[in-house]
Parts: structure tokens; C-alpha cells; sequence
């Protein structure tokens, strides 16, 4: 349960970026705001992990939660600079 609210956490995240992004630069601003996500998202994943082994989940776990997480968010960001640039 914790793994869906963490990558819904990451596209709303993302969304805000986006947004933010066209609102300070307009279209141009998108692909940015995309790529400007991915490091700030690593960060939120590695603090869930870490999150996670404090909370007494075994370490094989939550990397196996941080590999979705991450990577899901990470995905539809690049697919939309892509898009987009």
C-alpha cells in the first residue's frame, strides 16, 4: 500500500513541476521541468528507503520498493521531456 501512495505521490509531484514549469517559462519550460524532476525525485525515493529500513522493513524490500518507485515517476517524466522537447 505504502509502494502505490509513494508513486502517486511521484506523478503528483511531477505534475506540479510541470505545471510550475510552464508558468515560469511557458511551453519551453516543460521538457525542463521534467528533467529538473528526476534528481529531486531520486532524493525523495532514497529517503523512503531509508524511511523504510527505520521502520524495520528488511533492506532487500525496499530496494525492490525503490526500484518501483523511482522508476515509474522517472519513466513518465522522461517520456514527457521526450515528448516534449
Amino acid at each position: 500500500m505504502r509502494s502505490a501512495l509513494v508513486v502517486i505521490a511521484g506523478l503528483v509531484l511531477l505534475a506540479i513541476f510541470m505545471v510550475t514549469g510552464r508558468a515560469l517559462t511557458g511551453v519551453s519550460g516543460l521538457s525542463a521541468a521534467a528533467h529538473y524532476f528526476i534528481p529531486v525525485w531520486f532524493g525523495l525515493a532514497v529517503a523512503n528507503v531509508v524511511y523504510g529500513l527505520r521502520d524495520g522493513g528488511s533492506a532487500r524490500d525496499e530496494i525492490r520498493i525503490f526500484a518501483v518507485a523511482f522508476a515509474v515517476p522517472a519513466v513518465v517524466a522522461l517520456l514527457l521531456a521526450w515528448k516534449l522537447s
